[in-house]
């Protein structure tokens, strides 16, 4: 992964890393069923990234405006404590997140998708965005992933971080040689 030495500069201090749903962790595809349910589909390898990063010692947190029990039971699997809910403020609860773990925000990193994330993306040290985001947020953020959200985008900034702060090929290394 060749990688600038400006983009390498914001992504080695990173100690965490807060992802939006609707748009980042899904495809925003929203499924509603006649009883009033709904549905959200999340990708496996994002999964799997999210994991590898919080065992390279990275906290990976969740901050979305809406609510719903399937969010919860997601960052249940993937045991990520801290989600924030029902949060139309995202740079808020992302301040909150800042204070509380004694970060600054160079080791803080955002990924959202649309207007609500947008101050969040400016403020944080890297501000991340998807490739299906429309153009004027990904001309506020740092980096754009290659994947659109759900398929793959945070997968691909958990590699990102993992390879910069030099903990990519130790993981490598666990699946070729610890299966």
């Amino acid at each position: 992964m060749d990688l600038s030495n400006a983009l390498l500069e914001k992504l080695r201090p990173l100690r965490l890393l807060a992802l939006d749903v609707d748009g980042v962790l899904t495809d925003g595809s929203l499924y509603f069923h006649v009883d009033g349910s709904e549905t959200k589909t999340f990708n496996t390898q994002d999964g799997l990234g999210i994991k590898l990063l919080q065992a390279s010692g990275v906290e990976v947190a969740i901050i979305t405006g809406r609510t719903s029990a399937q969010v919860s039971q997601r960052a249940k699997a993937l045991k990520i404590e801290r989600v924030f809910q029902g949060r139309d403020d995202k740079l808020a609860a992302l301040t909150q997140l800042v204070e509380e773990g004694g970060y600054s925000w160079e080791q803080v990193s955002y990924c959202g998708d649309d207007l609500p994330d947008l101050a969040a993306i400016r403020k944080s040290g890297l501000g991340a965005t998807v490739a299906n985001a429309p153009d004027y947020i990904q001309q506020h953020s740092d980096y754009t992933t290659l994947r659109s959200g759900g398929q793959g985008a945070v997968r691909e900034l958990t590699d990102l971080i993992m390879t910069a702060q030099g903990n990519w090929q130790a993981c490598i290394n666990h699946y070729l040689y610890n299966q």
